[in-house]
């Protein structure tokens, strides 16, 4: 887990975050100590996972108010990239990354996923998804960004069992690989967590990306 002074720059990210999100909505979350546990405590779940992956880069998709992309990349001291396609939400995200001196480590990105490719293509050894979309969709967009053995680690608050076996069909249509799943509980004692994480294995068989917002309204099924 992190030390006490990675500890204190999360505390003093989240603050910035939280004092924000007063005048612009980052979060839905307002208080503090409910928010030190589903941002900073639910973040770091998957940190164990991304000390697991490759060196080299790691990027955050969906990353919103930069949960759980700060709080990992402090930990973790990778360089990162936080990706969100609401441009005001990275901006201020990178305003206070400005402001604590961390922007040379951790930067943005308003690019829609599916763009991503055109700079990073098979660039990153990790990868996090909290709250972003199904699985299914999230093994195709990491895909062509992944190097090979680069993983993506997926945090979900619930998996069904068709969401999961949707995933599996697919995965190696899209060169991807399930290869651990783990469920935690949080400090509260109630608040369950499933960190799901897929290794890149091979090239796709189909070309990727595809379209922007194909991999959510039309999900891959598995070839006959």
């Amino acid at each position: 887990m992190a030390d006490d002074q990675t500890m204190s720059l999360m505390q003093c990210y989240l603050a910035s975050i939280l004092e924000a999100n007063k005048v612009t909505n980052l979060t839905r979350i307002t208080d503090g100590e409910q928010a030190r546990l589903l941002h900073i405590e639910d973040s770091l779940v998957g940190l164990p996972e991304v000390n697991e992956a490759p060196d080299g880069l790691y990027g955050d998709l969906g990353s919103g108010g930069g949960f759980p992309g700060v709080p990992l990349a402090l930990a973790t001291g990778r360089t990162t990239l936080l990706v969100d396609s609401v441009k005001k939400k990275m901006a201020i995200v990178q305003s206070v990354l400005d402001d604590l001196l961390l922007s040379e480590q951790i930067s943005t990105s308003s690019e829609r996923i599916e763009d991503l490719p055109l700079e990073y293509k098979e660039k990153f050894a990790v990868l996090t998804a909290r709250a972003l979309s199904k699985l299914v969709s999230l093994i195709e967009l990491a895909s062509p960004l992944l190097k090979k053995g680069g993983r993506l680690v997926c945090y979900k608050a619930q998996l069904s069992s068709e969401e999961l076996d949707e995933a599996l069909a697919v995965q190696d249509l899209v060169g991807m690989r399930m290869i651990s799943q783990r469920e935690i509980c949080l400090s509260d004692g109630e608040t369950m967590r499933t960190i799901v994480v897929f290794e890149k294995v091979g090239k796709s068989r189909i070309k990727l990306p595809r379209r922007i917002g194909l991999a959510q309204k039309q999900p891959l099924r598995p070839r006959n």
